[in-house]
């Protein structure tokens, strides 16, 4: 499908949310920062109520449209062997973006990516359970938002891949300010590797999957190095 899922309408009210919970997120970060809050289940469980609410709202949206939900979500495997072209094509993007990340930060001077999220590690068992769930709900909500939607969107309104990629980027990156505007710059350029994995494939699916690995790992080591 080229077209749009969803209105005009609907995907400003989509932008509008993830402009609402950046600016929260923003603030929430801030406070914790300066209170060294080191509790997060709370949190955690606000992030998830969020993404699954917000892929919800995408879903209606889609549906009222004459869509089909696979259209964000992706099709389902319909064999293991699809399961495993997947799996392969994440792990490999994997390591392509852990080697993009690490130069770009070292030329944007992030020293140490885990500083900026450090505020956000889990603590003790219980949290680092969480985490993998946030983790998992991340990969599949963030990769149907940004780019099972919102990219598909831009894509239909540009007819230009590249400004598609890049304005789903920007939007992924804005979402992550509370990392600081060097912290966004990077998590922007993740999400074009996202939107540019997404388009080669024409599936989320991959993204899913790496999105999730990537999220998972980077908590709980960055928790134990911590200690």
């Amino acid at each position: 499908m080229n077209g749009p899922v969803a209105s005009a309408g609907h995907t400003a009210g989509v932008l509008a949310i993830l402009g609402a919970f950046a600016g929260w997120g923003t603030f929430n970060a801030a406070h914790m920062r300066s209170t060294g809050a080191d509790h997060h289940l709370a949190l955690y469980l606000q992030t998830l109520a969020f993404e699954w609410l917000l892929v919800a709202f995408i879903l209606w949206g889609v549906r009222r449209s004459g869509a089909s939900a696979a259209a964000v979500l992706g099709s389902r495997w319909s064999s293991p062997l699809e399961l495993w072209r997947d799996f392969r094509v994440a792990v490999i993007f994997w390591f392509v973006s852990l080697i993009a990340l690490g130069l770009l930060s070292h030329l944007l001077g992030i020293r140490n990516q885990r500083e900026t999220v450090r505020f956000l590690l889990p603590n003790g068992p219980a949290e680092m359970a969480i985490w993998v769930v946030l983790s998992i709900t991340a990969g599949i909500c963030e990769e149907a938002v940004f780019r099972g939607y919102l990219q598909r969107q831009f894509l239909a309104a540009t007819h230009k891949p590249a400004i598609a990629i890049a304005l789903s980027a920007v939007v992924f990156g804005a979402g992550h300010i509370y990392q600081g505007y060097r912290g966004a710059l990077l998590i922007a350029f993740y999400g074009a590797m996202f939107g540019v994995l997404a388009h080669r494939r024409n599936s989320v699916r991959p993204g899913m999957l790496a999105h999730a690995w990537q999220d998972t790992m980077s908590g709980l080591l960055g928790s134990i190095i911590r200690r």
